[in-house]
């Protein structure tokens, strides 16, 4: 466990005292995000949203428990023992990355403690079973995301792909879905490669990709890292169409790509382009509220998608800690997260950043294809493509 950041450090400190002193009587919930290593560009913002969740619901003073994983699993599952045998939180939030998160899920699962996880693979909440029957997620799926690319793709006139993603549960769950959207939209997939999240070099799988000569490349990476291919192969010589996924929609990505990244198509949340959106669209307004909100603390062009799924969840915290509450159970108890829980899956119609959240007993992300926009890349900045 390691916790990096002064502010945090004060608030750990802080949170443990009150935890000893207050025996529970406040609402308590516990972070562990991937503020250092290979995950860094997604947990920083992330972090740096929580500082701006509620700190007060349903007259309940509201604490919040940070910690980072480094971006590492087991370090992430360490981070979530800590935080519900030691300090009994009545909710986890975490990780920020699909590996991290579906390690932590057993942890939730035996401490019957809540959790919901801000990273993107379908397989954190999906297929239901008595697990995963604690774990919530606000990022779209990866399935959601995949079938915008490859109707993208169809209008564009692209008949052949190739496919080169991380290997963990990231890139292969986008694997999976991409086969799948490929096989409806009749897109022939030519090859397909993996390479770590910490290579530094992948000239031997982008070869073999342009070998292939595909009409277009997929790279199913997340953060920084996933420029790497894109830079790999323009430096080649690639005419064809790259496309991203939402895992890199930050401007750490946008800084390290620089000219290699110009052009590339990418599916993600409406917050990315929030101030570009048409004036009725279902999540321009909380996307403006949360960029108005980040730029004022962190200061302009800071505002990113990763820290709005943590504002994304703030909401579902002001509509769902007040139903349990109502349930007479006291935080700090099992009947509590209990409570929370089952509020959890009760949430309709929150419009978020990100779109608009209908959850379920049997769906606990909640959204629907108003929560994807596809975007390119134009000049450094990133553009709506309507």
């Amino acid at each position: 466990m390691q916790v990096r950041h002064p502010f945090f450090i004060s608030l750990f400190v802080a949170a443990s005292a009150i935890f000893s002193a207050a025996a529970y009587a406040e609402v308590n919930i516990g972070v562990t995000l991937s503020t250092t290593g290979p995950a860094a560009s997604l947990g920083i913002p992330e972090r740096n949203a929580v500082a701006l969740l509620p700190k007060e619901i349903g007259g309940q003073k509201i604490n919040y428990l940070v910690l980072d994983d480094a971006s590492d699993s087991t370090n992430a599952v360490k981070n979530a023992r800590k935080l519900t045998a030691e300090s009994h939180v009545d909710l986890l939030v975490g990780s920020s990355t699909s590996p991290n998160a579906l390690a932590m899920i057993d942890v939730a699962a035996e401490s019957m403690t809540p959790m919901i996880a801000v990273a993107a693979s379908a397989a954190i909440v999906q297929p239901m079973d008595a697990k995963r029957n604690w774990v919530f997620k606000p990022p779209q799926h990866d399935s959601l995301m995949a079938r915008a690319v490859l109707e993208h793709m169809s209008k564009s006139n692209i008949k052949s792909l190739g496919f080169i993603g991380f290997n963990d549960a990231y890139g292969e769950s986008w694997w999976k879905e991409i086969q799948k959207a490929a096989e409806v939209h009749k897109v022939k997939i030519v090859a397909s490669e993996r390479f770590s999240r910490t290579d530094n070099n992948v000239v031997g799988q982008v070869l073999k990709l342009m070998a292939g000569n595909p009409d277009a490349v997929m790279i199913a990476g997340s953060g920084t890292p996933a420029a790497m291919p894109q830079i790999a192969l323009k430096q080649r010589g690639y005419q064809g169409r790259i496309y991203q996924t939402h895992g890199v929609a930050n401007n750490d990505f946008l800084r390290v790509g620089a000219k290699d990244v110009e052009g590339a198509y990418l599916p993600a949340g409406p917050l990315l382009v929030a101030q570009q959106l048409p004036a009725n669209h279902s999540s321009r307004q909380r996307g403006v509220e949360f960029i108005n909100a980040y730029e004022s603390a962190y200061g302009p062009g800071t505002a990113n998608t990763f820290a709005a799924h943590v504002w994304d969840i703030g909401l579902w915290l002001q509509q769902s800690i007040p139903v349990a509450l109502k349930s007479g159970a006291k935080p700090g108890t099992a009947e509590f997260r209990k409570a929370l829980r089952d509020a959890l899956e009760l949430l309709k119609e929150v419009r978020g950043a990100h779109g608009v959240y209908n959850l379920s007993p049997n769906d606990h992300n909640g959204l629907d294809e108003r929560a994807r926009v596809i975007v390119k890349i134009e000049g450094g900045q990133w553009k709506y493509v309507p």
